[in-house]
């Protein structure tokens, strides 16, 4: 049994959720989102979505949970919205935002220029500090590692650019004689 799959998602105020057969399309302040599921069997009532298997099948009760959690993920974004905060460290090393898109200065010999996807929105303070914001949690989460693809941090300074929350393993180098 899962654990996850057993609760039930409870959809905000201002969120509609629509279910169609295997496709859920949920509606809310942020966008919109929609997915198509399968091995499970949706439910809606008195302001919840319940998630069941179709039958006793490895595979349906290995979707069970995945499904419900790919629900709450949607009605949380539509409703609150996932932000995602990226840390760039390093002499020089920049970021700035100049419309749907990211200009960032990484050490290389040419600057990066990174096109937003659509739903992700950008924010740099003090130039070192850039803040992701969007709706799709998948979609913000590429966005975030495509972005740290480009200079990851180095285990000697940390120069690069790293998760907020992630920390860095730090190395001696070379001991001098």
């Amino acid at each position: 049994m899962s654990r996850i799959g057993k609760m039930p998602v409870t959809i905000p105020d201002k969120v509609k959720v629509d279910i169609k057969g295997m496709n859920i399309k949920v509606d809310g302040p942020l966008g919109s989102a929609s997915r198509k599921l399968k091995g499970v069997r949706l439910s809606q009532a008195d302001g919840k979505v319940t998630v069941e298997p179709i039958d006793n099948s490895r595979t349906s009760r290995a979707l069970w949970g995945l499904s419900r959690t790919l629900i709450n993920n949607m009605v949380t974004g539509v409703s609150q919205g996932f932000q995602r905060v990226l840390e760039i460290n390093g002499v020089g090393y920049r970021a700035e935002v100049k419309g749907k898109e990211l200009h960032l200065t990484l050490g290389t010999s040419h600057p990066i220029h990174f096109k937003l996807p659509e739903g992700v929105t950008a924010a740099v303070e003090k130039q070192t500090v850039v803040t992701l914001k969007g709706h799709d949690k998948e979609i913000l989460g590429q966005t975030a590692a495509k972005i740290r693809s480009f200079r990851p941090p180095e285990p000697y300074k940390g120069k690069g650019v790293k998760y907020k929350e992630e920390t860095i393993r730090r190395k001696a180098g070379k001991a001098a004689k």
